[in-house]
């Protein structure tokens, strides 16, 4: 595969970008993308380098998220233009936070919630977190009971992280089918992928109405507060400038929640049952076993890395992996293609319940801005795989056909539809 035969975004290779990943760690690890004016990174050693060197290699990243939501724009039709110039008017403007920070104004952000994702928090929730997931269990049950099948991703991968970061959120119950609609959309807006016009005016109207969602909840717990994430943002000061956090900093902090408390642990999920069902042997070899189980979700989340790349804005001219980079350059970090990196781990491509320091992956990112729930997306999983295989024998595709895929997305993996039949335990 020569370099001008490598497109990253063409439509097959986002839904299976791996070959391509292959052929750019070992002829162009760090390749320039024309069609994005990006330098993708994508060997191992490499990412890792970029994210430590934080001052080289910026978090503040926001200029490609505007190019991508107006590159969108410029392809609407002009009275969808004028809708989503109308809505992005009433608008909260969302300052950067933590994603898009870097030290030391992204901890002094960072650590108003990392309270809520301690050891000793993340443990005594778990309780509740098991509910949920019994709960869930139930409802594949009764279907696979009644139907012969269900669709393992809308009736398990999706509404156990969105119960769960819901609660953690403190976001009422008469307004949770809204926000799980609106947390799945957000999650959309970052796959990159182009929508017609009405679904692009729906998803701006749908961002909007969980904006004055968010508002009136941060509004309400400053009169009221409750054991929440809004409460803490909404009664919390910047020390260093004694004040209130404003609107739309609260907003952006909690949209940077509702999307990555969610989508990642949705998509392992589904990954996670779809390599299951590929590799039957695995059911009664994980059945009971802990310690097996969290190795087993290390390696979905290796093999199929729910964020698959973010970016980074270089600082200064440089060079990485003796590719030279100037100052105002973006580089992608696909941790996609560096957790299947042969030269970090062995046999890359398989998934190996016994492998050796499995938590080297990088799919929750590392150095400073390590994501801040992986606590709680390791603890849903390991948790809700090891109820669903005491829950169920013979996990399988419900059409062994069908040969489930993900989306063509450049930021999110994830399976839209996974059927699955399997045997519940009585």
């Amino acid at each position: 595969m020569s370099e001008t035969t490598i497109n990253l975004f063409d439509h097959q290779t986002l839904k299976d970008p791996y070959t391509a990943y292959q052929a750019l760690r070992d002829e162009q690890p760090v390749h320039y993308a024309a069609a994005m004016n990006l330098h993708v990174v994508t060997r191992y050693d490499l990412v890792r380098q970029a994210i430590k060197d934080t001052k080289t290699f910026s978090s503040r990243y926001d200029q490609f998220l505007l190019a991508s939501q107006e590159i969108m724009f410029a392809q609407a039709a002009p009275e969808v233009q004028q809708k989503l110039t109308e809505l992005a008017g009433r608008m909260v403007p969302t300052p950067p936070t933590m994603l898009t920070l870097d030290e030391p104004d992204h901890t002094k952000y960072r650590s108003l919630v990392n309270q809520l994702f301690v050891a000793s928090r993340i443990k005594a929730a778990q309780p509740a977190v098991q509910a949920v997931i019994d709960g869930r269990i139930e409802a594949l049950t009764e279907d696979v009971t009644t139907n012969g099948s269900t669709n393992f991703i809308r009736t398990f991968a999706d509404p156990v992280p969105l119960r769960i970061i819901g609660d953690r959120l403190g976001i009422p119950e008469d307004r949770r089918e809204f926000f799980d609609h609106a947390a799945t959309q957000a999650a959309s807006a970052l796959r990159l992928t182009p929508l017609a016009g009405d679904a692009l005016v729906e998803r701006a109207q749908t961002a909007l109405d969980l904006q004055q969602l968010l508002i009136e909840l941060v509004e309400a717990r400053r009169v009221k507060p409750d054991e929440d994430m809004i409460t803490i943002l909404a009664n919390s000061k910047l020390e260093e400038e004694d004040r209130y956090l404003t609107h739309g900093e609260c907003i952006g902090i909690l949209n940077q929640f509702l999307v990555a408390g969610h989508e990642t642990t949705s998509s392992t999920f589904g990954w996670g049952m779809l390599l299951l069902c590929q590799n039957p042997e695995l059911q009664d070899e994980l059945r009971g076993n802990d310690k097996l189980i969290k190795t087993f979700c290390e390696e979905a989340l290796r093999l199929e890395s729910p964020v698959q790349g973010l970016p980074r804005l270089v600082t200064r001219d440089t060079e990485l992996g003796g590719y030279p980079l100037k100052q105002g350059e973006l580089i992608m970090l696909r941790y996609g293609a560096a957790n299947r990196d042969e030269r970090q781990f062995e046999n890359p491509d398989e998934i190996d319940v016994h492998r050796h320091q499995a938590g080297a992956q990088l799919a929750f990112g590392a150095g400073v801005h390590f994501c801040i729930g992986a606590p709680l997306a390791r603890q849903e999983l390991n948790l809700g795989f090891a109820a669903l295989l005491a829950a169920g024998r013979n996990f399988r595709l419900a059409d062994a056909g069908i040969k489930p895929e993900s989306e063509a997305s450049f930021i999110l993996r994830n399976l839209p539809e996974l059927p699955l039949s399997f045997d519940p335990v009585r």
